[in-house]
């Protein structure tokens, strides 16, 4: 089958998924065709400051599919949503999170409600673990707090089941390849062995998923 006849993959997410993105486009080859929110170039830079391929906040990537749905002109079969991290992002005085958790909800039972809008098959990913103690450092001003981390996915994990939404639990997969210290250096990014196994698990699932679906 050409590239072209292929059922197409849109991703939209944070930097975790810019990170596991290249391998995942690689392990795709052939069973799906892949593309993301654009600006490659411009999404590393800071992975803490959402711009172009960096979705950002749930509140963010809500406003690129509202746009993209007032547009027309997302063509895809299946969506990969993955936001969170820089929704539970807090300052280190106020605990105060960027997005409210009922306010995360709510963008994600927007979200869902757009991608069937716009005749997309949604497939949720769970939001990766943190280390508090390699991301939160004495004097720092941002913090993320793994207590947070698992009350996001919680809400996530609500909206998706009464929507009937499949997820992928990449919070699971990462804490299985050993110990979040060594995995992550700089306490939400991961190193380069654990990007590859996020998008080994990524596109088994979708592959798996894909063939197997009857809806």
């Amino acid at each position: 089958m050409s590239e072209q006849a292929l059922p197409r993959l849109f991703v939209l997410g944070d930097s975790i998924s810019m990170q596991y993105g290249p391998f995942l486009e690689a392990n795709l080859r052939g069973v799906l065709g892949y593309a993301r929110k654009e600006d490659v170039e411009k999404g590393p830079v800071n992975l803490d400051i959402p711009a172009g391929a960096n979705g950002g906040d749930s509140t963010r990537c809500l406003k690129y599919l509202q746009f993209r749905h007032e547009r027309d002109d997302l063509k895809a079969d299946i969506l990969l949503l993955n936001c969170g991290l820089h929704d539970v992002k807090c300052s280190a005085a106020s605990r105060e999170n960027q997005v409210p958790i009922e306010r995360y909800r709510q963008n994600l039972t927007d979200m869902v409600a757009l991608a069937r809008a716009m005749d997309l098959k949604l497939v949720w990913v769970r939001t990766t673990p943190v280390c508090e103690a390699h991301h939160n450092k004495p004097g720092g001003t941002l913090w993320r707090l793994s207590e947070d981390v698992d009350r996001y996915n919680a809400a996530a994990d609500s909206v998706m089941r009464d929507a009937g939404v499949p997820e992928i639990d990449l919070h699971a997969l990462t804490l299985a390849q050993g110990p979040i210290e060594e995995t992550s250096p700089d306490g939400r990014h991961f190193t380069p062995v654990v990007q590859r196994a996020h998008a080994a698990y990524i596109a088994g699932w979708l592959t798996a998923w894909w063939m197997t679906r009857r809806d």
